[in-house]
């Protein structure tokens, strides 16, 4: 029986909702305030006094408002500042926030349910350095392309107002806006509308660990930060601490607004490592509960998905295992298994890895880290994930912090030889998890993908620019990372999208392509699932031989981390077993000889091997 007496979630949310016909709800949580003043400057300057509502709310409902009205709050007669759920900040986050009208748009995409997560492919993609235009719009074009490579869905980099024009979207400070330099509210609609109508999903990357340093005025309104939590980028959000049930309505109800007025599939939770809660309800397991509900009165499919470092099981677990009941979280260990046997890189955390055994593992749990003692954490990491499932594992070879947060930005196209991009796109392919790839690595992207920052504020600039040397420091990496203020270290990291029809470039394109034919079609590769599949090292020749089946369907995938060519001796269960797949077939290489690998091959027999060598085999 619920206490009478227990004060229930805000309904309304904050923000400016316009209704139609001139009419806007304005709402805003400061319950630090006595007094609050809604200033509207634009396009008729306008002073209306707030409502006080309980739990610190304050309202007004108005008639006669322009749906662009650019408006501010004042409060307690003093200062103004933007709304802290501002729908949009058309002139940067310093300036005043717009009313939008979220009644317009005409959706195309009434008879789109979504995708279930075993079917998702992951694109991930930075709207500024995609395209040349660096908008939401200017991603339309290329979406066909992504559907007939084999994408199914695209994950967009955090697009929450930020400031100045070019930043990777994680110095956020207006949750609900998205950026005005990428096309605003109606570019986001656009895209997803599109998206839909070819049927692929939308991810939208969200920060709900802090705020951004520039442009962040939450203190003005409520305790939004803590200062007992820290996180690397400074305050945590207050989600248990006094006055933070305010705070867990903001960033609830964000949640809902992407999936209700942007109609978007998916978010990703960056770094719910650093959500502090030690409430008995924490905010990761209220959230999954509000999307879950969300997603049963829309009628589509709705996710969330983590990114952890702790691999800890109890973000997927449900709330009868006592979890918080998350769809599906990254998996570091899986890219830092294939990483460092594709590189030999051994400083940072890649040197709890490098063994031919932690891909093994990787590839039939999905982490490697379960308990055991890390060399660079220096404690035991990680717990059971014996009892999630494999769609509940995302896996990848190269994503933005992967690439990214290197000095030099470089990708793998950079550190290993060409016929290795192939082993790497093969294993998190044709894994039992969901891939993601990351924009360019399907025909291996000469650019580099560097961080950059706009910031305004010089001691700002600077400290970002000595953080990150000092981040740098561990891995020991080599030559000067470019300065992330630079206007040219942005140009850099934009991506030359004509390159996938040309020479080399094309090949790898079609090389991912067919990958993700095979993992679409071949019933032992279409269904994710970790209890069948069988892994087999050898160690002498750095050979990983991965079984799986479906049924009666079976298939052997074989991974080369062999650096020079060598005699195998196959490790395929008894049978008969055709080739379907050979990266050095005369179809996948620009010049040379070509594979000598037979048609079909039995247990036992021998096998030569190239460098770096991918086949996959199928059971006749």
């Amino acid at each position: 029986m619920t206490s009478t007496w227990m004060i229930q979630p805000f309904a309304c949310p904050s923000g400016a909702y316009y209704q139609g016909s001139g009419v806007c709800i304005f709402t805003v949580w400061a319950p630090r305030c006595d007094h609050v003043m809604l200033r509207i400057v634009s396009p008729v300057a306008r002073d209306v006094a707030l409502d006080p509502l309980p739990q610190g709310y304050w309202q007004v409902r108005l008639e006669g408002v322009d749906p662009n009205s650019q408006y501010v709050y004042q409060l307690d007669g003093t200062h103004v500042w933007p709304d802290p759920a501002s729908h949009y900040q058309p002139l940067g986050v310093h300036q005043p926030s717009q009313v939008v009208d979220h009644t317009s748009f005409v959706w195309t995409d009434q008879l789109w349910r979504g995708l279930p997560l075993s079917a998702l492919v992951i694109y991930e993609l930075h709207v500024g350095t995609f395209t040349p235009e660096g908008t939401l719009a200017a991603i339309i074009p290329r979406l066909p392309v992504l559907k007939a490579l084999g994408i199914t869905a695209i994950e967009i980099m955090p697009i929450a107002a930020f400031p100045g024009a070019r930043n990777w979207g994680y110095d956020g400070v207006y949750p609900y806006a998205v950026h005005h330099s990428y096309g605003g509210p109606r570019g986001l609609k656009q895209l997803v509308d599109a998206c839909h109508a070819l049927g692929l999903a939308v991810i939208v990357d969200v920060v709900y660990n802090h705020f951004g340093p520039e442009g962040n005025y939450s203190a003005a309104y409520g305790s939004y930060q803590i200062e007992k939590y820290k996180t690397p980028w400074g305050s945590a959000i207050n989600f248990d601490d006094m006055d933070s049930d305010g705070v867990r309505e903001f960033f609830l109800h964000n949640a809902l607004y992407w999936f209700e007025h942007y109609h978007v599939d998916a978010l990703r939770l960056d770094a719910v490592q650093t959500i502090y809660d030690l409430g008995a309800n924490h905010f990761l397991a209220e959230l999954a509960r509000r999307v879950d509900q969300c997603s049963q009165q829309l009628g589509r499919q709705l996710y969330l998905i983590a990114e952890s470092d702790l691999n800890d099981a109890r973000l997927l677990h449900n709330s009868e295992q006592g979890g918080y009941g998350l769809d599906t979280q990254w998996s570091d260990d899986f890219h830092h298994a294939l990483h460092t046997l594709l590189t030999q890189e051994s400083n940072g955390y890649y040197q709890d890895f490098g063994n031919l055994e932690h891909l093994a593992l990787a590839f039939e749990q999905g982490v490697v880290y379960t308990g055991q003692y890390s060399k660079h954490r220096r404690r035991c990491h990680g717990n059971d994930f014996g009892d999630c499932s494999a769609k509940q594992l995302v896996v990848y070879g190269q994503n933005h912090d992967q690439v990214g947060n290197r000095a030099l930005g470089d990708r793998l196209s950079h550190l290993i030889p060409w016929p290795a991009l192939k082993v790497a796109a093969a294993a998190v392919i044709l894994s039992p998890f969901i891939p993601l790839l990351f924009m360019g690595e399907e025909y291996g992207e000469p650019n580099p993908f560097l961080f950059f920052i706009s910031h305004t504020d010089p001691d700002l600039i600077q400290a970002v620019q000595s953080g990150r040397k000092r981040d740098f420091a561990e891995f020991k990496w080599q030559g000067e990372a470019p300065d992330p203020h630079s206007e040219a270290t942005f140009q850099q990291s934009k991506i030359q999208w004509e390159l996938h029809q040309e020479g080399i470039h094309q090949l790898l394109w079609k090389f991912y392509q067919r990958l993700l034919y095979l993992r679409r079609e071949i019933p032992a590769l279409a269904v994710l699932d970790k209890q069948s599949i069988k892994v087999y090292t050898d160690l002498e020749h750095q050979v990983l031989w991965i079984h799986r089946w479906q049924g009666t369907d079976q298939v052997v995938l074989i991974l080369g981390f062999n650096r020079m060519e060598c005699t195998v001796n196959a490790l395929l269960p008894p049978g008969t077993w055709q080739i379907c797949l050979d990266g050095y077939a005369p179809e996948w290489i620009l010049d040379g000889a070509g594979s000598a690998l037979p048609e079909q091959v039995i247990l036992g027999q021998n096998l030569t091997l190239n460098p770096w060598h991918i086949a996959l085999y199928q059971r006749r």
